[in-house]
């Protein structure tokens, strides 16, 4: 019987606790054979704890986890921390480590799990004879020197009681396998999964994976066999259990999946879950009891689950981290406790962890580079698959582990593994990026398919912006990304002209040409961009894996393509799993491989806190949070960090996108019963390109019968004296943890006097009678109000108008108009600095951070401060237009 069903009937004939505790003077750190939870949930908190600690610093330099983990274990072992007196005796008892072993094993078994499910033999049959000839040449190269070394390791360090034969095929395996968890890890985190170079990898991988594994059982079951016939049985029981669970097994879990409607919904039930985890443990404990390892069971239950409709991402999910946090430390730090560096004390030991790591890392590197070099790829393409083949880590590890427990290494050969494992999956990463960096890179995203016909000559001088970037990176922004393709989208040229009664003859161009020009003006298309956090977890490397395939079952993009259909407008839809910090990164890319004209961010609104005495006021219930909120201080208990991290991400958008993009700040419906399609717009027209650009997209909006607007053009002029003030008022902008700006070098006489000109020649184009304009911008003007305001307080006078539009906005519940105010960001290029008033107007009010004038300018900063009932929509001009 196997050493796990050992543990298991172990564990169940202990004798029941006995009753005490540290109130009768019992200590916890003593081992108790009849009550071990103790010391195990001590050894735990310490093994978690160095690990996190650890992995806090190894995280920045781009290793994966596993490398925290094994150097945790290293140092708790007796490398390090073992040297302290009494440390091992006191924490780590010889009498509680079957407790922990078996714990450990349990939490590999549900990770090997968790590795058969990454496994999805479908990507095998993309470029099959790239990946195959990769995989072949990975294992027949790295198997045959793996064995030849074996031979000078047996003669120098191992005992003749140890079968040779049963050594070297070891060696050989443990040279030539190929850890995939960690690999699927890198080429995620390094953007590699969309390109040739990270399909042929992944392909290639799964194929060592497989074999190394097979190779690995064969070697354990030759090991724990008595007799050479023992072992044929064994392996005709192994092939015979995986058949029958590959094929019967397989069609039993998709049918019940089917059954229970588990595959439809993308979630196990509760049955469903209890059916796979009991899969799980029964087929790790046959593999057990025939004399195969139990985590080749779990291994093989893994490769059973159907990933369709993301099923296999909603078990992973379920499981993940009660595993990754809590269980495989506890394996790795075992690993750790075995591993003693002290024994590799001279020369020759080191000098055959160098030719270790040497026979390991080229073998895999030249072997498959040259296979992907034969194949057609190009030297760096070919390097950078070789240097990822080469990878080693967790699976290596764990070959190290049954290696040491069926006493084919000694403690000194299974340190040298370890020590090799470890260069080897620490080198991977860097040796990548130098072989392959990210300008060399070609990905399968080329924006093909994207590309339109360009806009008609008099639309693009009007300004007219009919290519969009939608991004959507939480379920919360459908609402506001929703309500702003409402109005982008502008009704068929038939139903504006039979809206033409109520413009003026007289500015109206009514000969054929002006009829075809308005007709032939260009429809909306919005790409959206679905961003999901890509994160340490295997359902993020999941997702990442089959991203393409989460496009068609992911809600958030299934209900806007479904909006959009529903409102004729054209929506296509691209999604990218990424970290949190390449969002800008991401978002920037694709606005250029889609050619879009802007990029729209939608500022979710967040959960409703509305008081009585507010929702009087107001008259409504249903009225939303600031989302700046939580960085003004009006409640101490209230979560900073979100907006604070957010507004940063903002800011990097707008310092990174190449074209023009628009901010939307959602407040939501204001009335109990706002009339959705009616809206109203209002514009405080400082001047400067991000003003300009709010004005023309605004006169754009107005395209649509049902939206009204006012646009005022404010001119500051002499008068109060704010800057006395200063001094006083600099406390109130707090500095936020956030370092990242947009804002840019004075103007010139010459650029100021650039600006003021194509202010003036906009703002006449659109305000001066008798211009001829298209049937379509007639339209729209004849529902735009334009007037001028001069005032020595700007943004006072603007916080007032805006609160008097918004209340014109409700004459009642039953006639509301969803209220809008469009503003430029001008933190490039600005006019005139408005930031004096602004501290005086926070000094007023509460203590405001510097991330709101940073992120929406002085003159959204202040309407945040105010406190203005409406949702904002902030421009800022691409670089190209900035005059």
């Amino acid at each position: 019987m196997g050493e796990f069903s050992h543990q298991v009937l172990s564990l169940f004939s202990r004798a029941a606790t006995e009753q005490g505790g540290v109130i009768s003077g019992d200590n916890p750190s003593v081992y108790n054979t009849s009550d071990p939870f103790q010391l195990w949930v001590i050894q735990l908190i310490i093994i978690v704890a160095m690990t996190q600690f650890l992995s806090i610093f190894l995280s920045r330099l781009r290793q994966p986890r596993v490398i925290a983990e094994v150097v945790a274990g290293v140092v708790l072992g007796p490398t390090a921390m073992g040297r302290i007196p009494g440390f091992t005796q006191a924490i780590f008892p010889e009498a509680s480590l079957p407790v922990l072993s078996l714990t450990s094993t349990i939490g590999l078994i549900l990770y090997l799990f968790l590795v058969g499910l990454e496994i999805d033999t479908r990507l095998m049959r993309k470029n099959i004879m790239s990946s195959v000839s990769v995989s072949v040449a990975g294992l027949v190269v790295p198997l045959g020197l793996g064995a030849a070394l074996g031979v000078g390791l047996y003669r120098e360090f191992m005992s003749p009681t140890v079968n040779i034969g049963y050594f070297l095929l070891f060696v050989a395996v443990a040279v030539g396998i190929t850890a995939f968890p960690v690999l699927c890890r890198i080429l995620t985190e390094l953007k590699l999964l969309d390109t040739e170079v990270g399909l042929v990898t992944l392909s290639a991988g799964i194929g060592n994976d497989v074999v190394g594994w097979i190779l690995l059982a064969l070697t354990v079951a030759l090991v724990n066999a008595s007799s050479g016939l023992t072992a044929l049985w064994v392996l005709l029981a192994s092939a015979g259990y995986a058949v029958f669970l590959l094929y019967p097994g397989r069609w039993a879990i998709r049918w019940l999946a089917r059954r229970t409607g588990s595959l439809e919904q993308g979630s196990p039930t509760v049955f469903m879950m209890t059916i796979i985890l009991f899969t799980i443990f029964v087929s790790a404990f046959f593999t057990d009891i025939i004399g195969v390892h139990p985590i080749f069971g779990g291994f093989l239950a893994g490769l059973v689950v159907p990933h369709d409709n993301g099923f296999a991402i909603s078990i992973v999910e379920k499981l993940e981290d009660l595993i990754s946090i809590t269980f495989l430390p506890l394996y790795f730090t075992l690993s750790g406790l075995k591993t003693n560096l002290a024994l590799l004390n001279t020369g020759i030991i080191w000098g055959y962890v160098v030719l270790i790591c040497v026979v390991a890392f080229s073998s895999k590197f030249l072997a498959c580079a040259g296979a992907a070099r034969f194949s057609g790829y190009g030297w760096r393409e070919s390097g950078a698959v070789g240097a990822l083949m080469s990878c080693k880590g967790l699976v290596e590890l764990i070959a190290l582990n049954i290696g040491l427990q069926a006493n084919i290494l000694t403690t000194q050969t299974f340190s040298m593994f370890v020590v090799h494992a470890l260069i080897l999956t620490f080198v991977t990463t860097p040796l990548v990026l130098v072989l392959y960096p990210s300008k060399y890179r070609v990905h399968f995203k080329t924006g093909k398919g994207h590309e339109e016909d360009p806009p008609s000559t008099t639309a693009s001088s009007y300004g007219r912006r009919v290519r969009f970037a939608m991004v959507l990176d939480k379920a919360e922004a459908l609402p506001p990304a929703m309500t702003l393709s409402q109005l982008l989208h502008t009704p068929d040229f038939a139903t504006r002209s039979s809206m033409l009664s109520s413009i003026d003859e007289k500015i109206v161009e009514r000969d054929d040409e002006s009829v075809s020009v308005a007709s032939a003006v260009p429809g909306v298309k919005i790409e959206a961009l679905r961003l999901m956090e890509l994160t340490s977890r295997t359902s993020a490397m999941l997702r990442s894996q089959e991203a393409s395939a989460l496009i068609y079952n992911d809600p958030i993009t299934s209900v806007y393509t479904t909006f959009g259909r529903l409102n004729n407008f054209k929506v296509s839809v691209d999604l990218s799993v990424v970290s949190f910090d390449e969002f800008p990164e991401t978002i920037a890319n694709f606005a250029s491989d889609t050619n879009t004209q802007m990029v729209i961010i939608p500022w979710p609104r967040g959960p409703v806190t509305v008081t009585e005495e507010e929702g009087h006021d107001h008259g409504s219930h249903s009225a939303t949070r600031n989302p700046f909120d939580p960085v003004f201080h009006k409640a101490s208990s209230q979560d900073q960090t979100k907006s604070v991290v957010y507004s940063e991400y903002i800011r990097r958008v707008f310092s990174s996108c190449p074209t023009d993009v628009a901010l939307f700040v959602d407040r939501g419906i204001v009335g109990s019963y706002v009339e959705a399609t009616r809206q109203h717009l209002f514009l405080p027209f400082f001047g400067g390109p991000d003003d300009r650009l709010a004005l023309a997209f605004l006169v754009q909006l107005c395209e649509r019968p049902s939206v009204t607007a006012t646009v005022v053009k404010v001119t500051t002029t002499d008068g109060l004296n704010l800057v006395s003030s200063t001094r006083e008022a600099s406390t109130t902008l707090r500095s936020s943890v956030t370092s990242v700006d947009t804002i840019y070098g004075h103007q010139t006489t010459q650029t100021r006097i650039a600006s003021e000109t194509a202010d003036n020649i906009l703002w006449d184009r659109y305000t001066r009678p008798n211009q001829h304009h298209p049937i379509h911008i007639a339209s729209a003007l004849s529902r735009i109000t334009f007037r001028n305001e001069s005032t020595p307080t700007p943004l006072r006078r603007v916080v007032e108008m805006v609160k008097t539009e918004a209340t014109l906005s409700q004459p009642n519940s039953y006639l509301s108009k969803t209220f809008i105010v469009l503003l430029g960001r001008s933190r490039r290029m600005a006019v005139e600095s408005l930031t004096v008033e602004l501290r005086s107007m926070a000094s007023i009010g509460s203590s405001m951070s510097t991330s709101v004038p940073r992120t929406l300018g002085d003159v959204g900063a202040a309407l945040v401060a105010a406190g203005v009932n409406a949702s904002l929509l902030v421009f800022q001009a691409s670089s190209s237009l900035h005059v």
